[in-house]
């Protein structure tokens, strides 16, 4: 695929133009989504998606049209292996919602760079990085077991004051950090004295937790294509539309009961599955002497995405049953009330 200094020009105009359009139209005035103009917004980006692979087609012929689109599917697919850590994320460090949007592209911005310099550096190079699936999927297991006991415990009534979780804390011990968010504040400057924000951690902490993804990704769409600028644009409109899914799903979390728990098997599901492929990957020298150790077969990406959606159907029904159920107690308890006469 012969692809001329102008395409690439091109497809950084069409990646800029859209994050300029979430800057202008989004970040530049916080606010907080509805879910129909995530839902909107959502189905613009894969119809950009979409147009950009019949370009392709156009330009460079069916075969490469179709590695884009089966590259551009499977980042989708692999994406909302993302898209539930950054719920999770958000929520640890208590972003308030009309900031979110803003840290989720500046996140997304991140991920982007780190990801192009990965494709640059080609999948075998990736590879070599496989050992942080270990930590990484320690983590997630961690995150699904807090999941789960939220979903135990009966939330204690609490002010709307920010409070600083347990990782925040610990980094304000060792650089100079502000109390709380100071509206979309990055860096704070008070008293002669420069400082962090929360709101910077989370960025980071989103962007690197990307990269994690990227090292199970890329490797995955080099085997469907070997062309860098294919890697790339599936790559970047799959990150590109994360933003608008995210408050589709976050959406959720308010009006299902028992997602908590639907959360804590799929971030379960993918922290075993990260430790899985480290497994098979394995150069780690007191972990079965530094050879890979195949115990059991890696899921496939059908299959991992079959997981999640069976998981997030069965907390929807579970949630709509336990809501009706709710709102007929009060109902029949106003029947069995005495009349009087």
């Amino acid at each position: 695929m012969d692809v001329h200094a102008l395409g690439w020009l091109a497809l950084a105009a069409i990646i800029l133009t859209m994050i300029a359009v979430d800057i202008v139209g989004h970040v530049k005035t916080p606010h907080e989504p509805t879910m129909r103009e995530a839902a909107w917004w959502s189905v613009g980006y894969v119809a950009v998606a979409v147009v950009f692979g019949l370009i392709v087609t156009g330009v460079w012929g069916g075969e490469y049209g179709e590695e884009y689109f089966a590259g551009y599917i499977t980042e989708k697919s692999l994406s909302i292996d993302n898209l539930f850590v950054f719920v999770i994320m958000i929520s640890s460090f208590r972003v308030p919602r009309k900031y979110q949007q803003e840290v989720l592209l500046a996140g997304i911005v991140i991920a982007l760079v780190l990801r192009l310099l990965f494709i640059l550096a080609g999948a075998a190079l990736i590879e070599n990085f496989s050992w942080v699936f270990y930590l990484f999927g320690a983590w997630l297991l961690w995150t699904a077991i807090a999941q789960a006991r939220e979903g135990v415990e009966k939330p204690e009534e609490h002010d709307d004051g920010y409070t600083p979780s347990g990782f925040v804390t610990l980094v304000s011990r060792m650089i100079p950090m502000t109390d709380g968010f100071v509206g979309g504040k990055l860096v704070h400057r008070h008293a002669g004295r420069t400082m962090i924000t929360p709101l910077l951690l989370c960025v980071i902490a989103i962007g690197t937790a990307d990269v994690m993804f990227a090292v199970d990704s890329i490797p995955a769409i080099y085997s469907l294509t070997a062309e860098p600028y294919l890697v790339f644009a599936a790559n970047a409109f799959s990150l590109l539309g994360l933003r608008q899914l995210y408050f589709l799903i976050d959406g959720l979390l308010d009006r299902l009961v028992y997602l908590h728990y639907g959360l804590a098997a799929i971030l379960g599901f993918i922290g075993l599955k990260l430790i899985n492929h480290a497994l098979h990957t394995n150069e780690v020298p007191f972990i079965n002497g530094g050879r890979h150790w195949d115990v059991i077969a890696e899921p496939s990406i059908s299959a991992s995405l079959g997981f999640i959606v069976v998981t997030i159907l069965i907390t929807v029904i579970a949630s709509v049953l336990a809501s009706r159920r709710s709102r007929s107690k009060p109902n029949a308890a106003r029947l069995s009330e005495p009349i009087d006469v």
